[in-house]
């Protein structure tokens, strides 16, 4: 069965009129799922991470700083993409102690795999440093809490944003047990994920792909390097950061992805994992602005989840 791990203090997480990262996204992908289609998915909570599992990734004095700059009232600019309001530590921390709930359950098989429906994302959040809408880096501390506290040997993080997971690579750079692979258009922010970008043990593989172009070039990318280099690494655990900005209506970047990639990428994830890990994925929610398109694309990629773990 899949597990869908819900984040509603997501909609607490304020920001400002206009900007892109905005409550109505995690609304568009509540009302998506909310469709009798995705009746039989295990729904819970996301519960608060604690400061251990936040420890993973980053430091004390980092988590204190963004704690400190939590306000009463209103909101404050970490940077000019980046904001919190009074409701922001509990959506953040939510969103990282989703991850690691369904990680959790996976691994304890209470459920085939996972979708983690949660904002703000984590994959731009630094060890030390919160940018691209990001205070958290969830997914790398998803696959350092399988590591450290579930034993695993062996974790990978495929990150199909149309942006670099620089955080998501930060965190991981020194990991040999975790190989981060990251699908992105480039150029585009953050400027970071050249195919020179490899990890201190030779861990990350980045595949930049030329803007402007389609499903097709990010379907060979994965298939000439990235399926080879996960089938090499022989994860016991695959984590994916299910960006959907890919999408050739969304507002912020260049790639012409259609809801028939990210069905692609799902079902071709989850058949590397059924090759190497019985199945054990996790999913968490990325980017994705243009609101329909975001909708359809989740819908998508949680119908290939929910048919694989039937």
């Amino acid at each position: 069965m899949t597990l869908l791990v819900e984040n509603p203090s997501g909609l607490d997480h304020l920001t400002p009129p206009g900007h892109p990262e905005r409550v109505e996204r995690l609304d568009a992908v509540f009302e998506a799922l909310a469709d009798p289609a995705f009746d039989d998915l295990d729904r819970m909570p996301a519960p608060m991470a604690d400061k251990a599992s936040l420890l993973l990734g980053h430091p004390q004095s980092y988590i204190d700083w963004v704690r400190g700059q939590i306000p009463d009232s209103g909101r404050a600019a970490l940077d000019p993409d980046t904001w919190v309001t009074p409701g922001s530590w509990d959506a953040a921390l939510r969103g990282v102690g989703g991850c690691l709930a369904a990680v959790d359950a996976v691994l304890d098989g209470r459920a085939g795999n996972a979708f983690v429906a949660t904002r703000p994302p984590g994959h731009h959040a630094e060890r030390v440093r919160a940018m691209g809408f990001c205070l958290f880096s969830s997914i790398a501390l998803a696959a350092r809490h399988a590591l450290e506290v579930h034993g695993l040997s062996r974790v990978a993080v495929v990150d199909f944003d149309v942006h670099h997971g620089n955080g998501t690579q930060d965190v991981l750079w020194d990991e040999p047990r975790a190989l981060f692979i990251s699908s992105h258009q480039m150029p585009l922010y953050p400027g970071t994920g050249s195919a020179s970008e490899r990890g201190a043990s030779n861990n990350v593989l980045n595949l930049p792909l030329p803007p402007g172009s389609g499903g097709g070039a990010m379907r060979r990318a994965y298939e000439t390097q990235g399926f080879d280099r996960l089938r090499a690494f022989k994860p016991e655990l695959i984590l994916m950061s299910a960006g959907f900005d890919a999408h050739a209506d969304d507002p912020l970047a260049n790639l012409m992805w259609l809801e028939e990639d990210f069905a692609w990428i799902t079902r071709s994830l989850c058949d590397v994992a059924d090759e190497l890990c019985s199945g054990r994925v996790v999913s968490t929610l990325e980017g994705g602005y243009d609101l329909p398109a975001l909708a359809a694309s989740v819908a998508v990629h949680v119908t290939e989840l929910k048919e694989r773990s039937a």
